[in-house]
């Protein structure tokens, strides 16, 4: 066919109209599959030649042909013919093409196996890509044959530096992508759940103490209420205790290195990341301490609830005074003390009772003892009144 008649040809590609370029009639006959490549006949061609060409790649030897290859993204054909309307797309190779895809391995040098994957995981681990220096010895020895494995029919030196940018990009996608999830905010959703409810049933395994007080402070008895909940405290102590154990677990658990896209860890193996892979580090650190942190301040926080019934009546305070041998004394019997609170508040109840010296309150043996001046009587009726006031039953 005469360069002349071959200019009036079709030369863009009929789906995405980008100009293509020619490929050899052995191309197709030795990718496209067994039932579309038995319509072209055997070529003579020798393999490719490295003479011609100034950045060392080869040039096929081969014939003129009346068909076109489509390296655009965009497009599903590879393949079509100049002078009709016949075209192959890329369920009709035996081969991907990888010029063509946008993910995936993405073959670029289909004689000495290099592709987008195989260049990042080089970038990863040495820190940069020796693919093009590689192909360029293997065509010298043992040679390369991209007439017959390239679905470009072409020399592949473009397309693989070409491949090695478009991983650099990637990688640096992945890096940033991961470095924003780490600076969400921290932990798992189970770890979340541990620490509320380590916080929660802490307190109620003390509300038994702290809810009469409040109660009391309204108006309101609430010595019936700290009897029920006495009975749950111990129910609760064990649950705190084990979403605590859970919270620790999901904390200080080992933590598996970020995954980048083709499910290689980034830090652990990867000089080539450099600073990204540095924040990263640090991002993860940061989290990793904020996490800490939190978890220790959950658990003084639930420490400080448990132990409340036992260090409350510090708080709730006395007058200092005790009973002596030298104080008319009276031992009054008090139901429904639970805890040290509880001894508080009926020895503030009993201290408002005019005639009142002192007063030893054991919530343990349930009983108050009273002082008043040894020339007066314990006023018994009064303290009753008082303590009944305060929600306790007392003789």
């Amino acid at each position: 066919m005469s360069n002349q008649s071959n200019t009036q040809n079709r030369v863009e590609c009929p789906a995405c109209g980008k100009k293509a370029k020619r490929v050899a009639t052995a191309t197709l006959r030795a990718l496209l599959q067994d039932e579309f490549a038995g319509e072209f006949a055997a070529d003579d061609h020798s393999s490719c030649s490295s003479a011609g060409r100034g950045d060392g790649g080869c040039s096929p030897l081969t014939k003129d042909s009346d068909w076109r290859f489509c390296d655009s993204q965009n497009c599903d054909v590879v393949y079509f013919a100049e002078i009709d309307e016949r075209a192959f797309t890329k369920d009709h190779l035996r081969v991907d093409v990888g010029v063509k895809e946008t993910t995936g391995e993405r073959p670029l040098c289909y004689c000495f196996g290099h592709s987008v994957a195989s260049i990042k995981e080089e970038l990863r681990s040495e820190g940069e890509s020796n693919a093009t220096e590689d192909i360029l010895a293997k065509m010298k020895n043992p040679g390369c044959q991209c007439e017959t494995k390239n679905p470009s029919g072409s020399c592949c030196l473009g397309s693989v530096r070409k491949g090695i940018k478009t991983a650099k990009g990637e990688l640096e996608i992945d890096a940033t992508d991961t470095i924003k999830t780490l600076a969400k905010p921290s932990g798992s959703k189970g770890e979340k759940i541990a620490k509320v409810g380590t916080l929660v049933s802490a307190i109620m395994a003390s509300a038994c103490c702290w809810l009469p007080l409040v109660l009391l402070a309204v108006g309101v008895s609430g010595a019936g209420i700290a009897a029920t909940l006495e009975a749950y405290r111990p129910l609760f102590m064990v649950i705190t205790f084990g979403f605590l154990a859970a919270a620790f677990y999901y904390t200080y658990r080992p933590k598996k290195t970020s995954e980048t896209a083709e499910g290689h860890g980034c830090c652990a193996t990867d000089p080539a990341s450099g600073e990204a892979c540095s924040a990263t580090a640090t991002g993860r650190f940061n989290m990793m301490t904020m996490n800490k942190v939190m978890l220790w301040g959950v658990t003084a926080m639930a420490v400080l609830f448990l132990f409340f019934p036992s260090y409350v009546g510090v708080f709730l305070g006395g007058d200092g005074k005790t009973v002596t041998d030298n104080m008319n004394r009276a031992v009054i019997n008090v139901e429904g003390m639970t805890c040290e609170g509880c001894s508080a508040i009926v020895a503030k109840a009993i201290r408002t009772v005019p005639g009142v010296l002192a007063v030893d309150v054991n919530y343990e043996k349930g009983e108050a003892i009273v002082g008043t001046e040894i020339c007066c009587p314990v006023p018994k009726e009064q303290i009753f009144a008082s303590l009944r006031d305060a929600g306790y039953t007392s003789h």
